[in-house]
């Protein structure tokens, strides 16, 4: 599980107006993950589909999500339809507090492995799933000001 909090100097319709617009997601991936959106409506609602490409570990990964719960300008979850993990639930909530807005993500997530999933989870997925968050963090910064 991911967990992370920050506050952002914008007002919950605008953090959330930011998230609603899927092309958003380039900016704040990291580069090195050569993200990008394929496929996905100019909005997102419940039910929105979205197409993603990129590289883990450097090989190529094709990447599919639904939204699942859509509740402006407060909530939505994403849930991955097909890739690299078993499970990906990425839920988003916004709230406003003094001076801006706080974003909270919380993303639930399962290894392929078997046994060997939690040491595989510990030496190459955690570490990486830090620095991924922390880049978003870093470019919400930026981005949300």
């Amino acid at each position: 599980m991911v967990e992370r909090r920050q506050v952002v100097p914008v007002s919950l319709e605008e953090a959330f107006a930011f998230f609603a617009d899927p092309w958003n997601l380039e900016a704040i991936t990291p580069p090195w993950l050569g993200f990008r959106v394929v496929e996905a409506p100019q909005r997102l609602a419940r039910g929105s589909r979205l197409l993603y490409r990129l590289r883990l570990f450097g090989l190529p990964v094709s990447w599919s999500t639904e939204i699942v719960d859509w509740r402006p300008p407060r909530t939505f979850t994403d849930r991955q339809l097909s890739g690299p993990y078993p499970l990906w639930e990425h839920a988003h909530r916004l709230n406003p507090v003094p001076g801006g807005t706080e974003i909270f993500d919380l993303v639930r997530y399962r290894l392929h492995g078997g046994l060997l999933a939690p040491l595989v989870g510990r030496l190459f997925v955690r570490g990486r799933l830090d620095r991924i968050f922390d880049y978003r963090a870093q470019r919400l910064g930026e981005l949300l000001r």
